[in-house]
């Protein structure tokens, strides 16, 4: 049996900041927009790899969510609390340059971690954690 992984999931709160972050600042590729009962799903990739696919949705994808679900939801989603991602980077401290120059909220600037890789750390504009990893020479 193959298992790979196929798509992943984050929420966003503003479909057009985070397009700008993840196409423009870390290069993904736009491989689908679509919108549904005034929702939206935008699905971004590293060129890289084609098989692999982050969706960008709403941090609550149920049109009959309550208010107060939708609140709650909205709540963790500025508090950073809901996902994170982790990439791969050939250079991490490179990655971390273009990023923080465009202004990517620093979370962590490159440090050698004890797992043996080199790592750093960021926000997205809804306030997800995204990790940059690099391993170490041994």
């Amino acid at each position: 049996m193959d298992i790979k992984l196929s798509q992943t999931f984050i929420a966003v709160d503003d479909h057009d900041k985070a397009l700008a972050f993840y196409r423009d600042v870390l290069g993904l590729e736009v491989r689908n927009d679509i919108a549904y009962e005034g929702m939206r799903w935008v699905t971004v990739g590293s060129p890289s790899q084609p098989d692999v696919n982050i969706v960008l949705e709403p941090p609550i994808a149920d049109p009959n969510a309550s208010p107060a679900d939708k609140q709650a939801a909205a709540e963790l989603l500025a508090k950073g609390l809901l996902r994170g991602v982790i990439f791969s980077t050939d250079d991490c401290d490179a990655t971390f340059e273009r990023i923080s120059a465009a202004g990517g909220e620093v979370l962590q600037e490159p440090a050698d971690q004890f797992y043996g890789v080199r790592d750093c750390a960021f926000r997205d504009p809804s306030g997800n954690m995204l990790r940059f990893s690099q391993p170490r020479s041994q």
